[in-house]
């Protein structure tokens, strides 16, 4: 028996439904990286954004000068900021009309915003399906790729008289190759997916929350504007 067999020959050497299961994943694995490294960089960045932009807005700062800071660089803005942005802007837009009162200014503003944090949400979780998938099949495939490369090997031992372990111990390695890839590709994916999955819905909390303490605010300023315009 070949006591150094590396990965490379034992990838040669085996049959090749079991070369192609091997080579598809490989490529799982490197793309379910791509996207690890991907996600957990827009993640980081949504919350470092949040930090900031939370810091800024319960400063006291103007909702106005924020908006208009906002606006200068609007093609950089993203989850809450975007969200401020949309609901001031909506906010803003339905206070002009003396038709409007103080209801429906409010209701129009949490529109907008409801449709960015759908938009907001939908974008974080771009890929993770993606990832959940390679978590779930990727032990089955490989299982698939060893079971069918041991079929092989013991339908090759029939042809022989006398079967020793020198004969069977390379096919079986062969064949467990796949399922130890599989795990390879399997094991980050449903980590990374679990560890994504939760810091999404976080966010998603952190955005809501927002959402209705800015409503809050908002609603405050529309009755005051009413108020004035009633003395």
């Amino acid at each position: 028996m070949q006591a150094e067999l590396s990965f490379i020959d034992l990838f040669l050497e085996a049959s090749l439904l079991v070369q192609l299961v091997m080579l598809a994943l490989l490529l799982a694995s490197i793309v379910s990286w791509t996207v690890i490294f991907q996600r957990r960089a827009l993640l980081n960045g949504a919350k470092t954004s949040l930090k900031k932009f939370e810091d800024k807005f319960w400063s006291g700062a103007d909702l106005s000068s924020i908006y208009k800071e906002l606006s200068a660089r609007a093609s950089s803005n993203g989850g809450v900021e975007q969200m401020f942005s949309a609901g001031f802007k909506e906010f803003a837009r339905l206070r002009q009309s003396s038709a409007s009162n103080p209801d429906a200014i409010i209701a129009g503003s949490h529109r907008a915003m409801r449709v960015v944090l759908s938009r907001e949400i939908d974008r974080l979780e771009h890929n993770l399906s993606f990832l959940a998938t390679v978590g779930s099949i990727s032990p089955y495939v490989g299982l698939f790729g060893t079971v069918w490369g041991i079929m092989n090997s013991f339908i090759a031992l029939g042809a022989v008289q006398q079967a020793t372990l020198q004969m069977v111990a390379p096919g079986i390695a062969e064949a467990l190759i796949a399922t130890a890839m599989g795990l390879f590709a399997a094991i980050p994916a449903v980590i990374a997916y679990n560890k994504f999955s939760t810091t999404v819905d976080k966010l998603e909390n952190s955005y809501a929350n927002f959402m209705e303490e800015f409503s809050s605010i908002l609603q405050r300023e529309a009755y005051a504007s009413t108020d004035k315009a009633g003395q």
